[in-house]
């Protein structure tokens, strides 16, 4: 059995009990992290812990501990968990709500303190660094239907699963969105990249999307390479017409999409800018 983190303690997954007036329960109230590990080694820590905090202050909770003392709870996790998976590809969730209070009400209650969870779970392992071993990915494309603070990782994600259940009704992997506009903002549960005349664009950040931390350091390492990459809008009229089309997030890395809505992305294959970006991305994500 594998063993979590609950409220200062760690115990069997199946022990850990959360009170069913947690406002993360009833409303949702409250911000995740999901932070990757190789072989016992995290990627973008740094970044999740911050994210995290950010999260945590937009909504007026206190960050209940330090980074310092976010990484050991996620060493300590990593190594009673690393027996129970047959790799050492092991993602690690960290979820603070803002606690239990005794009655449900709308409003922030005072006096409540944090209750902070944390698990371990098996990820696939680090994309293969050519595109004859790689999985290229089928999405769905719809009209962003969410709230509109998604740079906040909140645990409501309802409108992240309902666009999901829509990819996952259609057979495919994703659902890219678009905002009313008609510009594509971000997949369900990942960020999206396009490739056109081997320049990489991905969107700007701002509220319509989150701040994903696998976006940022693909960015710095595709950079380093000397790959041509820029933060721009793009329609999803330019989604569908690009040369190659990808999606970030931390159990993806860098993914290939080839189909777009039942649409041919360039030549319907995985693409030769694709296989530089996941290389220079391998050789950057642990000095993130």
């Amino acid at each position: 059995m594998t063993i979590a983190f609950l409220n200062g303690e760690f115990m069997p997954l199946a022990e850990a009990k959360i009170s069913p007036m947690d406002r993360g329960f009833l409303f949702g109230d409250g911000i995740y992290e999901v932070v990757p590990t190789y072989d016992g080694a995290p990627v973008g820590f740094k970044g999740h812990t911050a994210r995290m905090s950010d999260g945590l202050s937009a909504i007026n909770i206190d960050n209940p501990y330090t980074p310092e003392q976010w990484r050991e709870i996620l060493d300590t996790l990593v190594s009673k968990n690393s027996t129970h998976f047959s790799t050492g590809n092991i993602g690690i969730y960290f979820h603070v709500s803002r606690g239990a209070d005794v009655k449900r009400y709308h409003a922030y209650p005072t006096g409540v303190t944090p209750t902070v969870f944390g698990f371990a779970f098996e990820i696939a392992p680090p994309q293969p660094t050519n595109k004859q071993s790689a999985k290229a990915l089928k999405v769905a494309l719809e009209e962003d239907k969410r709230w509109q603070r998604c740079h906040i990782k909140s645990t409501s994600l309802l409108g992240n699963v309902m666009h999901f259940q829509a990819g996952a009704d259609a057979g495919v992997n994703e659902t890219i969105l678009f905002n009313s506009e008609g510009m594509i903002t971000e997949a369900s549960a990942c960020n999206v990249f396009m490739v056109k005349d081997n320049v990489i664009t991905t969107p700007p950040l701002n509220h319509q999307l989150l701040p994903g931390i696998t976006r940022a350091i693909a960015i710095t390492a595709f950079k380093n390479a000397g790959l041509d990459v820029k933060e721009d809008w793009f329609s999803k009229e330019d989604l569908l017409n690009a040369d190659e089309v990808w999606l970030t997030s931390s159990s993806k890395e860098v993914a290939a999409v080839t189909e777009v809505n039942g649409k041919q992305i360039g030549e319907g294959i995985i693409g030769p800018v694709w296989e530089k970006a996941i290389r220079a991305y391998h050789a950057y994500k642990f000095d993130a």
